[in-house]
């Protein structure tokens, strides 16, 4: 009984989505955001398929997507794209650098976009990044941390750990501010929530341990 209950849990939909819906910090219109000097763009949003020799894209993509909109419409003056990959093994991505080529290639300055390419994680991935800010660009004086809703907090939490004030601009986020429910969602379990659970899980333990530590 108890393995049925646990079971019906962790694959509702409609239970999954009530809990990132505590969890995810909000997304917001660009139009309620002041001007920043930097875009943070924290990686994760793309894998390397190496028989075709590009970049494919993630659900995580909507970070550099609304980091290019956010610099087109001149909310934010640079896009710092953040992280090398988070794999134990080399699978051949280098984001920060192959997206910056990407970007090159669709026509924004060069001298616009901002790499650090040596972190593998978010904890990496602050410190690497206000290192890199203050000994390289110590003139930029406000940040805006672009992520997903769902990484949102472990992400800042990792930057307020490093002493940078950053602002927090949310994508690709699973649930909004109203509730949008179909009537399966209630009723029949989905092997895809399941598997979401174990990524909201890491996010809130990833959080406690930046709390504690």
């Amino acid at each position: 009984m108890a393995t049925i209950v646990i079971a019906f849990f962790f694959s509702n939909t409609i239970i999954y989505k009530e809990a990132l819906r505590l969890w995810e910090v909000p997304a917001i219109n660009k139009s309620e955001i002041s001007n920043h000097d930097v875009g943070i763009v924290l990686g994760g949003m793309f894998e390397y398929d190496n028989s075709v020799d590009r970049l494919s894209i993630r659900r995580g993509g909507d970070r550099i997507w609304q980091a290019i909109d956010l610099y087109k419409t001149e909310k934010i003056k640079k896009i710092c794209i953040v992280g090398k990959h988070g794999s134990v093994i080399d699978k051949g991505l280098d984001e920060a650098i192959q997206l910056k080529d990407q970007l090159v290639s669709w026509g924004i300055p060069e001298i616009d976009i901002i790499t650090e390419t040596e972190s593998r994680n978010t904890h990496e991935n602050a410190k690497f990044t206000v290192a890199l800010m203050q000994q390289t660009y110590p003139h930029f004086e406000s940040f805006l941390l672009i992520t997903s809703a769902r990484h949102m907090k472990r992400a800042k939490a990792s930057f307020d750990n490093e002493e940078m004030t950053v602002t927090p601009f949310s994508t690709d986020q699973y649930v909004g501010k109203k509730r949008y429910y179909q009537w399966d969602e209630f009723i029949i379990p989905s092997a895809d929530t399941f598997t979401g659970w174990f990524g909201l899980i890491k996010e809130v333990v990833g959080y406690v341990g930046y709390s504690i530590f």
